[in-house]
Parts: structure tokens; C-alpha cells; sequence
């Protein structure tokens, strides 16, 4: 029953049990590998699921996602003994002249939470930034923008990351209250998350990966 405890603790973010939890599977002999998948990302997947058809909303993902974290801080170096790989690089950051965190912080918690890599740039992020961040492992940028004036940054990324040449080994990958499908289109990006909750999936979709 452990394993469905820790799932039920990680979806209804009870952050106080996750790690006790884990702690007693790992005592019990289960793998590293299977208690993220079957434990944490599937939990994860549930509340980003639940998410985005409005049954529940920004508070409870983050709860989910904190929870999901506190028991990422356990069983990462378990993980690291089992090899076990993750799913891929995400460089992720808000663009320049943007100081709006939470929702590029909820997508970076539930991408973490779905088995991702992720570099966090934080807020302002410059064109430069995003291109210096980029390494051979990177598989994914993800930009957020909150305001309607910074929007235009993503495109100058997109053009810094083709000059640079590293673009066509990228996936590109955008989201924000003003972003859309159309603009996601116009400047070439390769997916559109619409929100937190659908962001991890987009990501595996992209990737063809989960």
C-alpha cells in the first residue's frame, strides 16, 4: 500500500508525509525508479489532468507540486545510485524585461515532477542568457511571458538560439497569460503550453518521450 500512499499524500499535497514515505518504500525494497513513476509522476499527472479540465486550481497544484518536491529531495540520490535517466533537459526562464515568476516556477515544479531535467533562469532572462544556458545535453527551452510588451522577447530568443546554431536541435516551448497557439505558430515555436497543468505533457509530447 505504500506506493498508493504516497501517491494519495503527493495529489493532495500532504508535503509533511511524502518523505517519511518514501523512506519506508526504499526500507521495503521498492525501487527508486518505480516509486517516482508509480508514486510521484503519476500523482503529478493526475492534479495537472485535474487541472486543466477545472476541477482544481493554481493553490492545489502548487501544494501537489511542493509535496512533489519535498519527496524529489529524498529519492534523487537514490535515483542517481539506480540510473535512473530522466526524460530530458529543460533550460526554462521568464524573458527580459518580465519579473512574473509563479507561473514559470509552477511549470518548472511540474516538469521536475514529470521526470525532467530543469534548469531554472529565473526572471528577466536576456536572449544571451538562454543561448549560454543551452548545452549538449538540453533538449528543451521554455520561455513564459506575462505581459503583452515582452512577448516579442521570445521571438529575439528564437533568433539568438538560430544564430548561435543551436536551434534546430531544440525544442521550443511557450506559455504565458497572453501567449497563444497563433503567436506560438508565428514565431516558430514548437509547442504551446496553455497552462501549468498541461506543460509536462506538452513537453513529452514534443520530445515523444513518457
Amino acid at each position: 500500500m505504500g506506493v498508493e500512499k504516497l501517491f494519495e499524500a503527493i495529489a493532495s499535497g500532504n508535503a509533511g508525509a511524502v518523505p517519511e514515505l518514501i523512506e519506508a518504500e526504499l526500507e521495503a525494497g521498492t525501487s527508486p525508479g518505480l516509486i517516482l513513476k508509480d508514486g510521484m509522476i503519476s500523482a503529478m499527472e493526475l492534479v495537472g489532468s485535474q487541472f486543466e479540465q477545472g476541477e482544481v486550481y493554481v493553490p492545489e497544484m502548487l501544494i501537489a507540486a511542493r509535496a512533489m518536491q519535498a519527496g524529489l529531495s529524498v529519492l534523487k540520490p537514490h535515483l542517481i545510485e539506480e540510473d535512473i535517466p530522466d526524460l530530458g533537459r529543460v533550460v526554462i526562464g521568464t524573458v527580459q524585461g518580465d519579473l512574473h515568476d509563479i507561473g514559470k516556477n509552477l511549470v518548472a515544479m511540474m516538469l521536475e515532477g514529470a521526470g525532467f531535467e530543469v534548469l531554472d533562469l529565473g526572471t528577466d532572462v536576456s536572449p544571451v542568457k538562454f543561448v549560454e544556458a543551452v548545452d549538449d545535453n538540453t533538449d528543451i527551452v521554455a520561455m513564459s511571458a506575462l505581459l503583452t510588451t515582452t512577448m516579442p522577447q521570445m521571438d529575439h530568443v528564437i533568433e539568438a538560439l538560430t544564430e548561435a546554431g543551436l536551434r534546430n536541435r531544440l525544442k521550443i516551448m511557450i506559455g504565458g497569460a497572453p501567449v497563444t497557439q497563433v503567436y506560438a505558430d508565428q514565431i516558430g515555436a514548437d509547442a504551446f503550453a496553455p497552462d501549468a497543468g498541461s506543460a509536462a505533457r506538452m513537453a513529452k509530447q514534443v520530445l515523444g518521450v513518457g
